[in-house]
């Protein structure tokens, strides 16, 4: 639905939000079925970026970034801004400039199917963003999208207020419903590893921290 902007959304507990920053993406994927990973096409622009936050939606036309800048009115502390694109092409949606504002609003990152620009500046700020590609080609502003619609989102569905966790890995989406169900299982499944961890470390092998010699067997491996 073109020309609509929502202002009020539904958001995950702030607790629950904030304790997913600790935690990598590729720990909450697992946790949480395997599900809700962005293409592998979306990276950080740059290394060692981290997010944890409630998605605002936004769906733009392409190449043209009018709706990122409606979206940045109605970001609250905490946000992450999550841009869908309507088709591919090599604009850069967002810059130092709207990076700017968005910090000033305590806006945690920005991920986009998309390019952005001024990857130097975002890093020297210390804002993350995510996104498909970097190019300097500017956008325009002329056209309506949405903000706070549900988006696809580098094929994931994306809701108003889901729970956006990013880092070197990649981006991943966490249902808003099932948020503190995943914070759990993602506790749970950090300190599994870390007696793994401990294990290795004392060089254990991992057929045996992880009861492999069994399923070898039952697949007939012979060693020579």
């Amino acid at each position: 639905m073109e020309g609509v902007a929502r202002r009020t959304i539904e958001r995950a507990p702030r607790e629950v939000v904030d304790a997913f920053a600790g935690i990598g993406v590729a720990t909450v994927h697992e946790a949480q079925g395997r599900t809700g990973l962005l293409a592998a096409r979306i990276r950080p622009v740059w290394a060692g970026a981290r997010a944890a936050g409630s998605a605002v939606t936004v769906r733009t036309p392409v190449g043209d970034n009018l709706m990122i800048h409606v979206a940045a009115e109605l970001c609250r502390d905490g946000d992450v801004l999550v841009v869908s694109p309507a088709g591919a092409s090599e604009h850069g949606y967002l810059g130092e400039l709207i990076a700017t504002a968005l910090m000033a609003r305590g806006v945690r990152g920005f991920v986009i199917d998309g390019c952005v620009r001024d990857v130097a500046e975002l890093q020297r700020m210390g804002f993350p963003v995510w996104s498909a590609g970097v190019c300097a080609l500017g956008t325009v502003k002329e056209e309506l999208g949405s903000v706070n619609l549900p988006v696809e989102c580098a094929g994931q569905r994306v809701e108003p207020g889901d729970v956006v966790v990013a880092d070197d890995d990649g981006v991943v989406v966490v249902p808003r419903a099932k948020a503190a169900e995943v914070l759990a299982a993602a506790r749970a499944r950090e300190e599994k590893e870390a007696a793994s961890r401990a294990r290795y470390a004392a060089g254990e092998l991992s057929l045996d921290v992880q009861s492999l010699r069994a399923t070898l067997a039952e697949k007939g491996l012979r060693y020579e």
